[in-house]
């Protein structure tokens, strides 16, 4: 588990907004945190401001052994080839340390289906001729992908998908569509509340976005959710299912059914964190817990 290529990711890694709300300083002294921690793979996102490749370079020049993976680069926010320079970059530099996540955010070209979209941007990318030094080792691309036919893309283009706010039933329809071959990690939310009441409430926060969004959506509803389940701020159920919430031991044995259904990683994304705080003591509480034998399996 947790391999790509000859990249080890660990079973289980780190997703967070949080570095967003943070100076370099304090990013640079989080991240050789989480690596000291025995923590192999983080993921962030490109959502609030810092743009993504320059992001991971300077994570990637902070620590020594972690994994950096964008999650994602939006293909929309710049052209294919300042995103394929920018990753060679890193492959030389960095060898073996970092994964270009690509999916389809950034401002949406008018008249532009998003499978389509990516296929093409693919396709530039694997067209360039570039001067500048092939890297030793080869730059690893993994695909945002919620959809049959984006994880199929995903499959036969990088052999590596990434999903997100996803339930455990759709890893297991993800990794059937995959095969057994190709590389699936899983971002899941989760909420260190015990209180049924409040951990639904600021799931509910954190999910308003996505229960309003297109895509999400017609994910939601192809997973077999009703329509008045995802409106009105989304059912128990939904919540429950996207939103891990409770106690240690519930959360960790919950991450364990996606590895069971056949996720390879899991990207854990700790949320009701205020921005400018930090998730660093659940970071810690589940590097424990998880055990070095699982976050370095």
């Amino acid at each position: 588990m947790g391999g790509i290529d000859g990249m080890d990711l660990g079973t289980f890694g780190i997703y967070t907004f949080d570095f967003e709300h943070q100076p370099a300083a304090q990013m640079r002294e989080s991240i050789q945190e989480l690596e000291k921690q025995g923590w192999r793979a983080f993921w962030m996102p490109e959502l609030l401001g810092r743009e993504a490749l320059t992001h991971a370079g300077f994570l990637l020049s902070c620590t020594e052994r972690l994994h950096i993976v964008n999650a994602i680069a939006q293909i929309w926010s710049r052209e294919a080839r300042w995103t394929h320079g920018a990753a060679l970059l890193l492959a030389d530099a960095y060898p073996d340390r970092h994964m270009l996540g690509l999916g389809f955010g950034g401002q949406r070209r008018p008249g532009t289906k998003p499978l389509a979209a990516m296929s093409a941007y693919l396709d530039e990318m694997d067209a360039l001729e570039m001067l500048n030094p092939a890297p030793k080792a080869p730059v690893r691309r993994i695909l945002a992908a919620y959809g049959p036919k984006m994880l199929e893309l995903a499959r036969d283009r990088t052999a590596s998908a990434h999903t997100y706010h996803v339930t455990v039933a759709h890893t297991a329809q993800a990794r059937q569509i995959l095969g057994p071959d190709a590389f699936l990690a899983v971002e899941h939310a989760v909420l260190f509340e015990t209180d049924p009441a409040a951990a639904r409430a600021i799931a509910r926060q954190h999910l308003a976005p996505y229960l309003n969004s297109p895509y999400n959506r017609t994910k939601f509803r192809r997973l077999g959710y009703a329509q008045e389940e995802i409106d009105g701020g989304g059912s128990d159920r939904l919540i429950d299912d996207v939103v891990f919430w409770g106690d240690l031991d519930t959360i960790v044995g919950r991450l364990h059914d996606h590895v069971t259904a056949g996720a390879d990683h899991v990207a854990v994304q700790v949320i009701g964190i205020e921005p400018g705080q930090t998730a660093m003591p659940y970071w810690r509480e589940l590097a424990d817990a998880l055990s070095p034998a699982h976050v370095n399996a």
